[in-house]
C-alpha cells in the first residue's frame, strides 16, 4: 500500500497509508435533523404549557430520552415516544387524550418533513467520490433513514450505506475493515464530538468535526484538542482539499 508522510505535532515524521474510504454521518452532517427536533419541543412545551414549567418539562424530557436509549434508540420515533412519556409522568399517567394526539401528529410530521442537503454538501460528495469509496455511516431508525437518503438526492454518491444502534470505536473497525482498507486508511466527518469523531480517533481514523448550529445535549464532548488525526472544518466543502491534504 502506497504510504505518504504526516508531520505530527511533535515534528516527527510517520508513515501514513494513503487514504482509501471516507464515512459521513448524515443527520446535520448532510441535511438538517436537530432544528427539527427543537420545533418540535417548542410545541410539546406549548401543549404542556398548563403542566408543567418549560424548564422543569424539558429536565424531564432529557431524563426520559437518556433512560430509553437503551430502549428505543435514536431518532424520531423514539422521540415521540419519550414526549408521551413524558406527558404521562408529569401528569400522573393521565394526559389529556389531546396532548396524546397533538404528540403523535408531530412524530408524524417528523418523519414526513422534507429532506434538503445542506449548502455545499452535494458538490463536496462529488468531488469526494472521484478518489475515495464514500461510505455513510449514521444513527437512526432504519426505515426512516432509509427514506431520508433516498430523497436527498445524494444515495448514489456512496459506496455503502450503514444505519447503526450506536457508533463507538468497534463500530467505526468494523464497518472500515468491511467498505475499506481499515480504520487507519479511513477518514469520517461529522457534526457530533461525541459519536462522529471520538470513537472514531479511537478506531485509528483520521477524524473532521463540522459543527451544526444546534448540538443534541447527548451529543456533547469535549474536542481533542492537539490529536494528529484531528480537525474542524468550518464548511464541509472544506472536506476534499484537507482529505486530499493527507496523501
Amino acid at each position: 500500500m502506497p504510504r505518504a508522510f504526516r508531520r505530527s505535532a511533535s515534528l516527527c515524521y510517520e508513515p501514513v497509508m494513503r487514504i482509501t474510504t471516507v464515512g459521513l454521518d448524515a443527520d446535520d452532517t448532510l441535511w438538517h435533523n436537530e432544528t427539527v427536533f427543537r420545533l418540535t419541543q417548542d410545541r410539546f412545551r406549548a401543549l404542556m404549557i398548563d403542566v408543567a414549567a418549560p424548564d422543569v418539562l424539558d429536565a424531564r424530557l432529557a431524563a426520559v430520552e437518556r433512560r430509553n436509549l437503551a430502549l428505543y434508540g435514536y431518532g424520531v420515533k423514539g422521540f415521540t415516544l419519550s414526549l408521551i412519556e413524558t406527558a404521562m409522568e408529569l401528569t400522573g399517567g393521565e394526559p389529556p387524550g389531546r396532548i396524546v394526539a397533538d404528540i403523535l401528529a408531530a412524530g408524524r410530521e417528523m418523519l414526513g418533513h422534507p429532506v434538503e442537503p445542506l449548502p455545499g454538501v452535494a458538490h463536496a460528495l462529488a468531488a469526494l467520490a472521484e478518489n475515495y469509496r464514500l461510505v455513510l455511516i449514521t444513527k437512526g431508525d432504519l426505515l426512516h433513514q432509509e427514506q431520508k437518503l433516498a430523497v436527498s438526492g445524494l444515495g448514489d454518491l456512496f459506496a455503502a450505506v450503514e444505519i447503526v444502534s450506536e457508533k463507538d470505536a468497534r463500530t467505526y473497525e468494523t464497518v472500515f475493515a468491511r467498505h475499506g482498507t481499515g480504520a487507519a486508511a479511513a477518514v469520517m466527518c461529522g457534526n457530533s464530538l461525541r459519536s462522529d469523531i471520538l470513537p472514531a480517533l479511537k478506531a485509528g481514523a483520521f477524524a473532521a468535526h463540522i459543527p451544526y448550529p444546534l448540538t443534541w445535549a447527548h451529543e456533547m464532548a469535549d474536542a481533542p484538542a492537539g490529536h494528529p488525526r484531528f480537525a474542524e472544518l468550518p464548511s464541509i466543502t472544506d472536506l476534499p482539499d484537507w482529505v486530499r491534504g493527507l496523501g
